[in-house]
């Protein structure tokens, strides 16, 4: 009898648990947790930053409701915002509604401001007007999703005039440092202590130093003397000009830095954006079949990464320059995508989706400017569900509070319907969950996603898979009846 009744007593406290889990109300993530005591007299608001505010700048609030404007706020220590000691990147603020002007409330409309990155924007880069108005004596979460600063438009390249000598300069010299050549042309680019620098350039997260050596001087063997503008010296480094060189420079010495790979001849550059992962291969034929390797191709040759884009690469093969070639990349051969041509006398740089293969300069897309406006997340939603809504927390809530947003639109792929939600384009990191719009029922997505690529989900009551377009699927016979038509 004991025993039934210990039975019984455990399974209500296992249903009391599932019951209490089962509601939405409670559910609340750790960084929703408080940070500051609520005050009875005050208002107070809560805020995630963005993971690009750093600990130096300041945060304030600015609006009607305190008669000031995104300038004037800043230093006015009344409205800046504290930084929480117990939750990473969150900040609060206390407001007295006494000391509001104008007989104007937080429903008039406010924002955050940074002191260095301007107004809070949406993760779209649209403006934000906030117009919640929390009773006293309340606390309230918010998310700032980005700063406006953050859609500034990358700085230009310079034009260098031909090959450059970048250094990495941790000297004491600082603007100070000079570089002399003597060699096949004495003096060249200017008499003792030499040239200065040409300018400062930002390369993979290192600020260079760097020294253009001028197009007509192509092929020049020379030694560099780097110098304190005369005042001290280093031994000399001997430099062939044929290439772009990288040098670290201390008070102690010269030193190359030799991170980027050699590569066999030129490269195939992919901006793996697949669902693949390793295990994208490439195949060629034309003038050659089964280059570097029969059919489903050759693996990658290594990962690179070259302004601030991590590049899947494939050498070619210094004894295959000039070849014409077609690429046919697959999924180690489950799947494959259309042919892109391609003659092995440059390097090249392809964006490759499950859907395709575009060509794109280096850091960029087809134009060589900034990518999509916005990836997306398309669900094939087998839930049943009479509404979904889907969740995402992260660097910001994307789609606002509990429970989301429904979907704006569907697509249509490959014959199957998607429902799309839009991501943005910010390599922000996020964790979805589809929901019955709040009505009890769940499902988180396994992995988290980066605002990088689109993502194709088939999506039960009972969990998630990625899952190929079903528009990018070949079948392996298709690929071998084309390949032998072609022989």
């Amino acid at each position: 009898m004991k025993k039934i009744v210990y039975a019984i007593t455990l399974l209500a406290s296992l249903l009391g648990i599932m019951s209490s889990c089962s509601n939405t109300e409670d559910i609340l993530f750790d960084h929703e947790q408080p940070a500051f005591p609520i005050q009875a007299d005050k208002i107070l608001l809560e805020a995630i930053m963005p993971s690009s505010t750093t600990a130096e700048e300041d945060v304030y609030i600015v609006g009607a409701f305190n008669g000031l404007d995104d300038q004037s706020v800043i230093g006015n220590a009344d409205y800046k915002l504290m930084v929480a000691d117990s939750i990473a990147g969150k900040r609060g603020i206390y407001l007295d509604p006494s000391k509001f002007v104008g007989g104007k409330t937080l429903a008039d409309g406010y924002h955050f401001v940074s002191s260095t990155q301007r107004n809070e924007v949406t993760a779209l880069g649209d403006t934000v007007v906030r117009s919640e108005s929390p009773a006293v004596g309340t606390r309230t979460n918010m998310y700032v999703s980005k700063w406006a600063a953050y859609f500034d438009p990358a700085p230009t390249e310079p034009t260098h005039d031909g090959y450059v000598v970048y250094v990495d300069n941790q000297t004491t010299w600082g603007d100070a440092i000079t570089m002399y050549m003597w060699g096949d042309v004495n003096d060249l680019n200017g008499g003792w202590p030499g040239m200065k620098p040409t300018g400062k350039e930002t390369k993979n997260g290192v600020n260079y130093t760097y020294f253009d050596m001028g197009t007509a001087n192509n092929g020049l063997t020379e030694h560099l003397i780097f110098s304190n503008n005369g005042a001290s010296q280093l031994n000399d480094f001997a430099y062939t000009i044929d290439h772009d060189l990288y040098l670290k420079v201390t008070d102690a010495g010269v030193e190359e830095i030799t991170n980027e790979p050699k590569h066999d001849g030129y490269a195939v550059f992919v901006d793996n954006q697949t669902s693949w992962g390793d295990a994208i291969t490439l195949y060629m034929w034309g003038d050659v079949n089964d280059l570097n390797g029969g059919w489903p191709g050759m693996k990658p040759t290594g990962t690179q990464t070259k302004d601030g884009v991590v590049y899947t690469y494939f050498d070619m093969g210094e004894a295959n320059t000039g070849l014409n070639e077609h690429l046919i990349f697959s999924n180690s051969g489950a799947s494959q995508l259309n042919d892109f041509a391609y003659t092995i006398d440059h390097d090249v740089y392809l964006k490759v989706t499950d859907s395709g293969v575009e060509e794109i300069k280096q850091g960029g897309d087809d134009s060589g400017n900034t990518p999509p406006s916005t990836y997306k997340l398309y669900i094939d939603n087998q839930t049943g569900w009479a509404a979904s809504a889907l969740y995402v927390w992260g660097d910001a809530e994307l789609f606002g509070t509990w429970p989301g947003a429904q979907p704006k639109t569907t697509e249509t792929v490959g014959g199957v319907t998607y429902q799309v939600w839009e991501i943005g384009n910010d390599n922000a990191t996020y964790h979805p969950i589809l929901n019955n719009n709040g009505g009890g029922s769940q499902t988180d997505c396994p992995t988290a996603i980066t605002a990088s690529r689109d993502y194709y989900y088939q999506v039960t009551a009972t969990g998630w898979t990625e899952v190929t377009p079903p528009s990018a699927k070949r079948s392996s016979l298709l690929y071998r009846a084309s390949i032998h038509s072609r022989r």
